[in-house]
Formats: structure tokens, sequence, C-alpha cells
């Protein structure tokens, strides 16, 4: 049984699943489900849809398959049988045992850095709710004041006019008549 993966979205695809298209040169690409096959039909680049794997992993959000673990060795397709040798299968099972291990680790890592984004923010958040919990008081006095319908300073300092201001001037048109005369029109904006 051979799982392979979905040529849009890098989704497993599993046995009797997914659509198979074969192109007119003999490639074929195998579609998880109808909304991949439609999307690549549609010449949509993987890149630009959120929803894929390869956008993931190019914003950042996926860990990316390390080159150093060669973890293509294991899905690669073998055409070749190979002589059983129980030497080889047990140090097949061990490498892949290693690897996995390898991977979990790094994956621990990579969300642990990506976590710790989130964990700074709400440590802000909780320094700026502490913030405002000290300062509770000055809030209130403030929304007193407005309550009373004295005027905040901040809003004293808005109202002062300011230099070089021009006030908006209505303009007029006229018109020249054919007698000599002038006839004025109202300006519409």
């Amino acid at each position: 049984m051979r799982v392979e993966t979905c040529h849009f979205c890098s989704r497993p695809v599993y046995p009797s699943k997914g659509i198979t298209f074969n192109r007119l040169d003999g490639r074929s690409f195998r579609f998880c489900r109808s909304k991949c096959h439609a999307s690549f039909k549609a010449r949509r680049q993987p890149r630009k849809l959120k929803w894929t794997k390869t956008h993931r992993a190019m914003r950042g959000k996926e860990m990316i398959v390390d080159s150093s673990l060669v973890l293509s060795q294991f899905a690669k397709k073998r055409n070749v049988p190979v002589k059983y040798d129980r030497n080889l299968v047990a140090a097949t099972l061990n490498a892949m045992e290693r690897v996995e291990e390898i991977r979990q680790r790094r994956e621990r890592v990579f969300t642990k850095r990506r976590l710790a984004g989130k964990v700074a923010r709400d440590r802000k958040r909780e320094e700026d709710r502490k913030v405002v919990a000290e300062g509770e008081h000055l809030i209130r006095k403030e929304l007193r004041e407005r309550e009373e319908g004295q005027p905040l300073v901040a809003d004293q300092k808005v109202a002062a006019p300011v230099l070089g201001e021009r006030k908006h001037q209505q303009k007029r048109k006229t018109r020249l008549l054919v007698d000599g005369g002038t006839q004025e029109e109202m300006d519409v904006d």
C-alpha cells in the first residue's frame, strides 16, 4: 500500500481515494479532492493559497523537511525488488526510529520558537493591564469631567486657531452674454 501526496496541497492520498490526472505527455498527477483538481486546472499557484502546505511552509507556519535528515529516501519509489536481508531490515527500522526521533525534537523546537511570540504578546498585554489598573483613578477622573461637561485639556488645544488657516471662500462664476452684459451662475460641486 503506497500513500501518495497530493500534487497541489501535499496532503496524503490513500489508495482508491482522490483523483488521478494523466497529462498527454505521460505525467500523472494525484489530487486528494476535487478542490485541488479544480485549482490545478484553473492554473492557480499553491504558494498563493493559504490552505496549502507550500504557502504555510513559505510563511514559516509549518516545519519544512530538513535536507540533513534525507527523509525523501524513505518515501522514494523503488521499482527494483530488493532481496530480503534480516540485518538490512533491522538497520532500516533503527534508522527510521532515529529519524522520527530527530524530526519530533526539531518539531518541538520549531513549535516552541513559534509560540514564543505569542507568549511575549500575552506578557506585554498583562503589563499593559497592570498599568491601566494602577492609573484607573486618572481614567475615572477624566470620565467624570467629560460627563459634567467640562472641556478636556486635549480638546482645548485642538480648538485653538491654526496659523495660516484660510476660510473657505465660495467661488462665483460669471458668464459674458452676447449683448455685453454679465450673468452670475451657481457653483455646483
